[in-house]
């Protein structure tokens, strides 16, 4: 017989990372943890996606995982020209509020099947966010930025959204950089970095 967790639910799925978070105390830490949650959940509301469309953030200790869920009033589009944007936005405020507990944000978008049980989310999907994430390219495009956070889509997302030229996002900006692994099977995705459109355009050149 086939249980609850046999089904997967499709979800856009995004994932964050706090750099260099290794470099702090456990308290810095635990005070960053708290700033992040807030920032994610108001970076989501500014862009549309409120609580009823999405799933509580998934703790990752010095990130967090979020599932969004298929809504016509929230396509991924959403995600890229007005989620990202604003956590950018949000990133530099609490920087120029609070410089000593100012952090930056590695962030990854992908969309696909995810499985849950009473541990939380998981699946090969899920992998993939976590995977792009914590690659060496996206973090070495952060250090190599001085904006709050650089972004990595995968493939999927790059096929599904970012090529289409759609309102607010600028395929332009986008390169081909990222390698994953998963299994034994080679995966690409696409970075992107803030300074490569204009902000008040959302992600926009």
């Amino acid at each position: 017989m086939r249980t609850p967790t046999d089904i997967p639910r499709h979800r856009a799925i995004v994932a964050v990372d706090i750099e260099g978070s290794t470099s702090r105390t456990n308290s810095v830490r635990a005070l960053l943890r708290n700033v992040l949650f807030q920032l994610l959940d108001e970076a989501f509301t500014t862009g549309g996606v409120g609580r009823k469309h999405r799933e509580p953030f998934v703790d990752r200790g010095d990130g967090a995982l979020c599932l969004v869920r298929p809504f016509d009033q929230v396509p991924k589009t959403l995600l890229l020209a007005t989620v990202v944007p604003a956590l950018a936005d949000l990133l530099e405020k609490h920087a120029r509020n609070l410089p000593d507990l100012a952090f930056r944000l590695r962030v990854a978008v992908h969309s696909g099947e995810v499985h849950r049980d009473k541990r939380g989310p998981y699946g090969e999907d899920v992998d993939i966010a976590c995977r792009l994430v914590d690659a060496p390219e996206l973090k070495r495009r952060l250090r190599d930025t001085a904006e709050p956070l650089a972004l990595a889509v995968s493939q999927e997302i790059h096929r599904a959204v970012v090529r289409h030229g759609y309102p607010g996002i600028d395929g332009g900006a986008f390169t081909q950089a990222v390698q994953i692994k998963l299994g034994e099977e080679k995966l690409r995705g696409w970075l992107y970095t803030p300074e490569a459109g204009r902000p008040e355009e959302g992600l926009t050149a």
